[in-house]
């Protein structure tokens, strides 16, 4: 539905989206009539003018909102005005159009919020605990060892983002795997032919920036013997990723907001724009609201970047992906120190499962990694592992007393197995139950996804 007091523009809007093959939207002229409308239909998008008399576009927006939150909303204003911009993105509006719009511009917007909203109705669907086995494309994720349910909605999260264009940003903890994430989401787009650019920002200074992002041509400034392309250019077509994006510098934030949302740059140097086509996907391991509310942080660039969220957790809140790690850094790093260590030793196993990981999943390939070093035991052996052998989990975490009974069974069917080296019929004899009892509950405990 198109809201807006002027006949002449709505009649425009209605041709432009109807000529570009979308659904031909409703037009309404009197914004009093608008949440009657809404409540009595299944409206997916509005597009909404910002000042109107009887009631302002702000305010219809503010109630759609509160009512139907899935609802997606664009504001068209005359009034090219930077608070109200963030005002409208605040109460949830998908994006602002200052008048007057390009059709062009204005079915991308359209397209891309419509696209949102099919998105998050999918995403509503795995509230209900996803699978790793509902994966359509699992392989994508090999590199990404994981059993716990928590990052089954992470993969899923990916899975869906990757193939639209919008831009996504991934927080979490240093070390959770944001950048490898930020690869597969790539790899799984339509943009997976292009250059997959990795960007840390915290290395940049306002000197360095605008050389390094947009480029320059020859004779720019003292040195630049020829033309060079920016960070932008150089991911054309792909994927800029942006590491540690709160770390830019508030001067510079300006600059990377004018980009985004005009898709053009000019190099130092030049007066002639240049197309920028490049998805990007932000990181950070800070709490981006704290900076936004701190000033630290613009909030109309943290709008644009901030398309699609997806938070990595901590690998202390992922137990189940510990020992999957663990065995898999264990034959990576054997194998590349030439030393015959399948098993971990069951003190180890315990203390690797209670340790809190402050550099997460880093931490452990690392623990891992000086333990085979140091390990002379066909086994991966607590007295080996220096980083965390003096480690002792707090009062109350030791022990099983209060472990639901089958966490214990699944515990001590993976303990048999890790002393067995992962032999299933010699486990299934030492627990005395059939091979294929083993195996059926191996697959309740959807355990079979990294074990050998």
């Amino acid at each position: 539905m198109v809201v807006d007091d002027d006949i002449g523009l709505l009649l425009s809007i209605k041709a432009t989206i109807a000529s570009s093959g979308l659904p031909e939207p409703m037009v309404v002229a009197d914004s009093r009539t608008v949440m009657d409308l809404v409540r009595t239909n299944s409206f997916h998008l509005l597009v909404l003018d910002l000042i109107m008399p009887h009631i302002g576009g702000m305010d219809i927006l503010r109630q759609v909102k509160e009512e139907f939150p899935t609802t997606e909303c664009i504001i068209i204003t005359a009034v090219d005005d930077v608070s109200h911009a963030v005002q409208a993105m605040k109460y949830g509006a998908f994006d602002y159009l200052v008048k007057p719009v390009n059709s062009e511009k204005l079915i991308i917007t359209v397209n891309r919020a419509l696209e949102r909203y099919n998105l998050r109705n999918k995403l509503a669907l795995f509230e209900k605990k996803p699978s790793y086995t509902d994966l359509k494309n699992p392989a994508a994720f090999e590199a990404m060892v994981a059993e716990d349910q928590a990052m089954a909605m992470v993969f899923h999260q990916a899975e869906i983002a990757a193939p639209t264009d919008y831009n996504v940003v991934l927080t979490g903890e240093s070390g959770t795997g944001k950048e490898m994430l930020a690869r597969i989401i790539h790899n799984l787009s339509n943009r997976s032919n292009g250059n997959f650019v990795a960007v840390n920002m915290a290395s940049f200074s306002k000197t360095l920036f605008e050389d390094d992002f947009f480029g320059h041509v020859k004779g720019a400034y003292t040195g630049a013997f020829s033309e060079k392309k920016g960070f932008f250019e150089a991911a054309q077509g792909g994927t800029l990723f942006l590491d540690e994006i709160t770390e830019l510098e508030q001067a510079l934030q300006g600059k990377m907001l004018r980009v985004i949302e005009e898709r053009e740059l000019y190099r130092l140097g030049s007066t002639e724009s240049r197309n920028v086509d490049v998805r990007v996907i932000s990181a950070t391991n800070a709490d981006i609201e704290e900076e936004i509310k701190n000033g630290r942080f613009r909030k109309d660039l943290f709008f644009r970047l901030n398309m699609f969220h997806i938070n990595i957790p901590p690998l202390r809140e992922r137990k189940d992906d510990i020992l999957p790690l663990a065995r898999h850094f264990l034959r990576r790093h054997a194998e590349k120190n030439d030393k015959n260590i399948q098993t971990i030793d069951p003190d180890l196993v315990e203390c690797l499962l209670d340790y809190p990981y402050p550099g997460n999943v880093r931490e452990l390939e690392n623990i891992i990694a000086k333990t085979v070093l140091l390990e002379e035991e066909p086994f991966l052996s607590l007295a080996s592992a220096q980083e965390i052998k003096s480690f002792r989990p707090p009062a109350g975490k030791r022990g099983v007393g209060l472990m639901p009974l089958d966490e214990i069974e699944k515990q001590h069917i993976m303990h048999v197995l890790e002393s067995t080296g992962h032999n299933r019929t010699q486990a299934a004899r030492i627990l005395g139950i059939g091979l294929r009892t083993l195996q059926r509950k191996l697959k309740l405990f959807d355990c079979n996804r990294t074990m050998p």
